[in-house]
């Protein structure tokens, strides 16, 4: 092995720091789609979110941590798992009150970050990792369960009453499957608790906004987006169709990132390949995993490129009305929260939004990133959530600001 000298070191630990730089224009190739990359906003390293349902933690710190770089030029590692504990908490005691008429689980949404960091702060993820299961990674099947049940069992309990200790317990189990949270630390000799630290980073959580676009809500006005995971019933602002794409593209243009709550169960979506589309010609419906997807096609089936992504196919036109039926439907459901980094177009010139994914780096085309077209965006968005700094100034006014 060599030795290496100080510069040398020195240049690996930037390096490795994984912050991609706004500057950065460089072409990916993949059989047919070759992505060009015409804007891309600084950002930290791709996370992996494992065997967790977790991915609106990741997506939402991963946000907050672009959003302390674009402000500040510090890079933070921030701890997920501090804002899962917390989260879990409170939705436990909402589910409670709400004698179990509420969605208990590991899923959330981008506004519920937000919701941790104003009320409990930040911790880095060195002081606060979550893994002490003897597991390398995030494997939350046996807590979501055990949590789940005992809340169960405390509403069915005998007594006609609740003990005031109940919270206690599910505190506890958090705990144990997550870890104690440090009432204090300390960087760079100075000490911090998880509020302090949070007013140190200069993040401000009431600075953002939450952005969708539906038919049956009213225009420009706030209200409660109806999914599942939307726990603490955060507010949503209504815009068009139009609107929502103005205000992403407005927002990459001007150097923010975009956090995105989407559905990627739609079967023109491929992580193998990278791509998120929606083809004019519709896809038979298919089930399992990705290769049993593809095993059960026929050999004519299989040569077609809107399974092979061996060609750039026409997508379909996105209407505000198809966008509505398809949440209706339960065709577009809350499946998955990411981050929009930047834009690229094909070699044809089609938009298409570079997207951060919480799925890890290994052995991915690009390296834990894919790219979705607009007609997908435009298609299977749930919301949007940004600076509202980012949002132009004619919508905000719409929007009562």
């Amino acid at each position: 092995m060599k030795k290496l000298s100080i510069m040398g070191l020195l240049l690996g630990l930037v390096f490795s720091v994984n912050i991609y730089s706004q500057e950065t224009e460089k072409k990916i190739d993949k059989k047919a789609y070759e992505f060009t990359i015409v804007k891309e906003n600084p950002h930290t390293a791709v996370p992996n979110q494992y065997r967790s349902g977790t991915c609106w933690s990741f997506a939402g710190i991963g946000f907050v941590e672009a959003e302390i770089l674009r402000e500040t030029g510090k890079s933070y590692n921030l701890s997920e798992m501090f804002i899962v504990r917390y989260a879990y908490s409170d939705k436990a005691k909402k589910y409670v009150r709400l004698h179990g008429s509420l969605n208990l689980g590991c899923g959330g949404v981008l506004n519920n970050v937000m919701y941790v960091i104003k009320n409990y702060g930040l911790i880095p993820d060195d002081f606060y990792r979550g893994l002490v299961i003897n597991e390398e990674k995030h494997v939350h099947g046996e807590m979501d369960e055990v949590l789940k049940a005992y809340t169960d069992a405390v509403m069915k309990n005998g007594n006609r009453k609740l003990t005031p200790v109940w919270s206690k317990g599910f505190d506890a189990l958090l705990d144990t499957y997550l870890g104690e949270i440090p009432a204090g630390f300390i960087i760079d000799g100075k000490s911090y608790n998880p509020k302090t630290f949070a007013e140190a980073t200069g993040f401000n959580p009431e600075m953002y906004i939450d952005l969708g676009s539906y038919l049956d809500k009213e225009l420009h006005k706030p209200f409660v987006l109806e999914i599942p995971d939307n726990w603490n019933w955060g507010f949503t602002y209504n815009l068009t169709l139009d609107e929502m794409i103005e205000v992403l593209d407005n927002a990459l243009d001007d150097g923010f990132t975009v956090g995105w709550g989407a559905d990627v169960s739609e079967k023109g979506f491929s992580w193998k390949n990278g791509v998120a589309i929606v083809p004019e010609e519709n896809l038979s419906d298919l089930t399992g995993t990705e290769k049993e997807k593809w095993e059960a096609l026929t050999a004519a089936e299989k040569t077609k490129s809107i399974y092979s992504f061996e060609e750039i196919v026409k997508e379909k036109n996105i209407t505000p009305e198809m966008r509505q039926l398809a949440y209706d439907n339960y065709e577009t459901t809350d499946d998955h929260s990411m981050l929009i980094v930047g834009k690229a177009t094909d070699q044809k010139g089609n938009k298409y939004y570079k997207v951060k994914n919480s799925w890890g780096t290994d052995d991915h085309i690009y390296h834990g990133y894919f790219f979705a077209s607009e007609a997908y965006v435009k298609y299977k968005t749930i919301n949007i959530f940004m600076h509202k700094d980012a949002v132009p100034k004619q919508i905000m006014k719409k929007l009562g600001f």
